[in-house]
């Protein structure tokens, strides 16, 4: 057992009681039982998206990347109506290490759109192992595209177009922010980096302190990043667009919140891109959330480590939007 930051008291309660399928590294073969179990540990029916009538949710089929199949988006609003005013839009990536998850797995994202008004847009990628990399990132690079083009039908301000999304969500909002530099794509005003899956090489310190304990140890790590690279991972040639950490230039890209858990695989890679971005010209708000393991307060939302990391988020996005 390496030695690790502690777990938030709150939190080694919620791991002890957390049934032991969920506690077991994660391994390429056992990526079906693992989708099962998501939707069971994480369920997102309509009734919990809509907030008790704050928000009205649309399913929509939409354009892929070229020569793939079309994607399938949900679009949240306001109930109340936007008037004839444009507001802020939140295109989102869902979470679930490369392999796993949907775009129904936004529930903190509807909570910006019942609180702050804003329209998201959550997008169902392709998943590794099935649909290894590039097709994650350029299904939601495809999405972001469709989405920027479709801002006066949705009521999205396009000055105010945010990216956002937590763990391999997170990596691929990151990944998906530097393809629309580099390819002159929509501009982003924000991107919202929750515990991001960003460096496949599992090289720093935090991805080897946890090893058989929290959620998201160093064996599911490689496992995901395998899933979407294969025997790339690694090696020499991985595209930043993939992971990244690789990137070697974060000039010019949008002003960025970023969390993680102090005890967590991704602490010290979430931790080198903000300084990273930080030192290219990027305004940064970053935040290490004490004890917290990784999607802690997806996992345990009662908890006031979670309360406290989901009212930072919603606080930048009402600072960041508002205008």
């Amino acid at each position: 057992m390496s030695i690790h930051p502690p777990f938030d008291p709150e939190l080694s309660a919620v791991l002890a009681a957390m049934p032991a399928a969920m506690q077991r590294p994660l391994r390429i073969e056992d990526i079906p039982a693992w989708r099962e179990q998501l939707a069971q540990l994480l369920p997102v029916s309509d009734q919990a998206l809509r907030l008790g009538g704050a928000v009205e949710l649309e399913e929509r089929q939409i354009p892929g990347p070229a020569g793939a199949p079309d994607l399938s988006v949900l679009i949240l609003r306001p109930a109340r109506g936007q008037g004839r005013a444009a507001v802020p839009g939140v295109y989102h990536t869902h979470g679930g290490g490369m392999v796993m998850g949907t775009r129904r797995n936004a529930d903190e994202v509807a909570r910006w759109v019942g609180e702050v008004g804003v329209v998201a847009v959550s997008v169902e990628y392709r998943l590794a192992p099935e649909h290894p990399h590039p097709a994650p990132v350029e299904d939601c690079y495809a999405g972001l595209a469709w989405t920027a083009a479709h801002c006066d039908e949705l009521g999205i301000d396009p000055s105010r177009l945010v990216i956002a999304g937590a763990s391999a969500g997170g990596g691929l909002a990151a990944g998906t922010a530097l393809i629309a530099r580099d390819r002159g794509g929509p501009a982003l005003s924000h991107q919202i980096l929750m515990c991001p899956m960003l460096d496949d090489r599992c090289l720093t310190p935090s991805s080897r302190e946890l090893d058989g304990e929290g959620v998201w140890d160093r064996s599911s790590n490689l496992a995901g990043w395998t899933a979407l690279l294969g025997d790339a991972r690694g090696g020499p040639g991985v595209s930043p667009y993939a992971a990244p950490a690789r990137a070697e230039d974060l000039s010019g890209l949008p002003a960025a919140f970023i969390d993680v858990g102090s005890a967590e695989t991704f602490r010290d890679e979430a931790i080198d891109y903000a300084a990273r971005l930080s030192r290219a010209g990027v305004p940064v708000e970053f935040h290490m959330w004490p004890g917290g393991f990784h999607g802690f307060d997806a996992v345990a939302p009662q908890t006031a480590l979670a309360q406290a990391s989901r009212a930072a988020r919603l606080g930048y996005v009402r600072r960041a939007l508002a205008r």
